[in-house]
């Protein structure tokens, strides 16, 4: 029950930091997730249906929308505050729609040719997340999860550990931030 209590912790941790969290992800992940995201569309070669889980402020939502400017993007997260700035970032494009919902509940009565999620599967039920993802995907379609892990190497570890500490001092400073 792990992915219970950690989706739990979802409200309390984003809320409030919609508006910097493009920022903080930038600088938290020492500019990986720009990476990351592009490892993700390099993955996708085709589709005119693509569902974003936890898609947040919509980073790789508006990615798959360039990539692909005639198919129907969506993308799903369960923080308001992350979809209003998603949906202000992303007015520019017809084809993006945002839906406030659960990525373990959510019912749509489209199919998709391709479902991505950044960072959420350590917030969810993996079985669940994957039967529901499995249910909303085309014959052929495909499922891209990505997250990070915890370094394993103990020095590659001991830095990771003094990198969060200090981001955890800066974002004290950070009003939107100070009880993430």
């Amino acid at each position: 029950m792990l992915a219970e209590s950690a989706k739990n912790l979802v409200p309390k941790f984003f809320d409030e930091t919609g508006t910097t969290y493009d920022g903080v992800v930038s600088y938290g992940t020492l500019g990986k997730d720009k990476y990351w995201k592009k490892k993700i569309l390099q993955q996708i070669s085709n589709g005119n249906s693509f569902l974003d889980l936890a898609c947040g402020t919509g980073i790789l939502t508006r990615k798959i929308a360039e990539k692909f400017p005639n198919a129907k993007i969506v993308g799903i997260d369960i923080t308001k505050s992350y979809l209003d700035v998603a949906k202000k970032n992303s007015n520019s494009f017809d084809n993006i729609s945002f839906i406030l919902d659960d990525a373990e509940e959510f019912k749509l009565d489209s199919k998709f040719d391709c479902i991505t999620a950044s960072y959420l599967p350590k917030y969810c039920d993996p079985e669940i997340l994957v039967k529901n993802c499995v249910a909303h995907l085309k014959p052929d379609g495909k499922i891209i999860f990505h997250d990070f892990t915890y370094p394993k190497n103990p020095s590659v570890r001991g830095l990771w550990n003094f990198f969060l500490t200090f981001l955890r001092l800066v974002g004290c400073f950070i009003p939107s931030w100070k009880d993430a």
